[in-house]
């Protein structure tokens, strides 16, 4: 899941790991119905980035998950650390950085990161996936929660079904409160693309801001 949508999400404003906002009051109605939506579904684990978008979406949707499943915090679920560019508006960024926003939205491959102090795709793999390897590790036969971000999660995802670093992001952005679903059979070797970016309990129409 990514999490709930905040002030910087509606502003268009880069967060990353290091910037953070306030979640929308109307995030909280939109926790409650993807809880609704899991409420038949029995979760073993709940696991969040520590960043408190995340982690506060976490706190609520288990809340009303069956059993109330414990949730461990890891900062390898952390998103993207954007340097200069957090806080900054997208277009401002596309103004003072275009490589850089040009890239890192559409070029995953070419996008570098060096003038902005932050990291690259593969840098958020390489520490991103040493987190799934234990989450599948201790979980191989259960159902569990990951809340994360969005970029993170895009790049994370798509790596992990075998896409190529120059296709991360061709299956496009993941929404707030969105929910993607994989499945491994064989102990998180390989995964399968059960559902991408589903927001249907939302009753909502998509706007530009809602997805990274």
């Amino acid at each position: 899941m990514r999490h709930g949508k905040t002030e910087w999400n509606l502003e268009s404003r880069y967060q990353g790991a290091g910037g953070d906002s306030p979640l929308l009051s109307e995030s909280y109605n939109e926790m409650a119905l993807l809880s609704k939506h899991f409420e038949t579904v029995t979760f073993s684990h709940v696991y969040a980035s520590p960043i408190k978008r995340a982690r506060i979406t976490a706190e609520r949707i288990d809340r009303k998950l069956k059993g109330h499943p414990k949730i461990s915090l890891f900062s390898r679920l952390e998103e993207f650390h954007l340097g200069k560019m957090e806080g900054m508006k997208f277009d401002d960024v596309k103004h003072q950085y275009p490589d850089q926003f040009e890239n890192f939205r559409n070029h995953p491959d070419r996008y570098d990161p060096t003038a902005i102090g932050g990291e690259s795709y593969l840098d958020v793999i390489k520490r991103m996936t040493p987190a799934i390897d234990v989450i599948v590790r201790n979980n191989p036969e259960d159902n569990v929660m990951v809340v994360s971000h969005g970029a993170a999660l895009n790049a994370e995802i798509n790596y992990l079904l075998g896409a190529k670093l120059a296709d991360l992001r061709k299956r496009g952005g993941l929404a707030n409160t969105s929910t993607t679903i994989l499945d491994s059979q064989d102990g998180g070797r390989a995964f399968s693309l059960v559902k991408w970016n589903d927001t249907s309990y939302l009753n909502k129409q998509l706007d530009e801001t809602d997805l990274v």
